[in-house]
């Protein structure tokens, strides 16, 4: 995980209603994902302009991990929200029908879906590779612009820390996104794309959750998930940043991971439903196989 996520209090699950948005919305996680990562597949003539393709490669490898973060807050946020019980009839989920999004207790087990806030699931016409590289980016830099205002749209809506601390960290690493998106139009053509930043027009700062990864120069470490490719990247992302001035600089490799959270057994959704299973069985066939086995 590229961030530790606390394990909410008293989590709200139409909080986790509203995150869907940034998961499998127009402008959520997957949609930056799959946009960027076909326009790097789709990429033509890459060894003549290398940077511009090491700088999308490099941006596509990260929104892996943001899809992640964002699916495991929704998690968090969902785990314990209703009655745990094998007994039907008390009526355990009697709590499920006021919920935002019922599809997350009929469509899953209390868990993340690649749907938007509304319950629609996401939909591969979110991508657009154009093969025009001035397009996809002036794209690109719009696709991330509506991130931000959804993120931010989204922290306004939830109070759950769990929730808050993870759009916080988005809108820094969204935000060099926008950054490096914006650079690379001006070595393309020339044009200041820099001084229309931020859309919207609100620093990272004015988010208490936001300026704690602002502090530690989130903002400014573009990751290239590779200690060996995407290493021309470094030719587009460098320079001060638009915000504060600092020089952004290029790190070869990945980012610092955290553990992912254990989530708990929901039974009144048969999640995961093993209920009758002997987990000795698996411990008695690693101990003659020599692996190490904990449950």
């Amino acid at each position: 995980m590229p961030i530790e996520l606390p394990k909410p209090n008293n989590p709200p699950d139409n909080d986790a209603a509203a995150l869907q948005e940034l998961l499998g919305g127009k402008f959520g996680e997957m949609s930056t994902l799959m946009n960027y990562t076909f326009q790097s597949f789709n990429f033509r003539g890459r060894k003549k302009i290398r940077p511009f393709y090491d700088i999308i490669a490099s941006i596509a490898g990260e929104e892996y991990g943001h899809i992640e973060v964002v699916s495991y807050a929704i998690n968090l946020l969902l785990t314990g929200v209703t009655k745990r019980g094998h007994d039907p009839v008390p009526a355990p989920l009697a709590d499920a029908v006021n919920a935002r999004n019922t599809y997350h207790y009929i469509a899953s087990g209390q868990g993340s879906l690649p749907v938007d806030s509304m319950g629609n699931f996401w939909t591969g016409q979110n991508v657009f590779s154009s093969g025009n590289l001035k397009s996809d980016l002036l794209h690109n830099f719009f696709l991330e612009c509506g991130a931000r205002a959804n993120k931010i749209k989204a922290y306004e809506m939830v109070t759950d820390p769990t929730a808050r601390m993870m759009v916080g960290y988005l809108l820094v690493r969204g935000g060099l996104h926008v950054v490096a998106y914006a650079k690379a139009l001006e070595k393309l053509t020339g044009v200041e794309v820099t001084k229309l930043l931020p859309i919207p027009n609100l620093s990272n700062n004015a988010f208490s959750e936001a300026k704690k990864f602002m502090e530690q120069k989130q903002h400014l470490s573009l990751y290239t998930f590779s200690q060996d490719d995407y290493q021309q990247a470094g030719l587009i992302w460098n320079g001060p940043h638009p915000d504060d001035g600092q020089e952004c600089y290029v790190v070869e490799g990945g980012m610092p991971g955290y553990p992912v959270p254990d989530l708990e057994e929901e039974s009144q959704l048969s999640a995961p439903g093993d209920e009758d299973f002997d987990p000795q069985v698996f411990s008695d066939m690693a101990k003659k196989m020599g692996i190490k086995y904990d449950y």
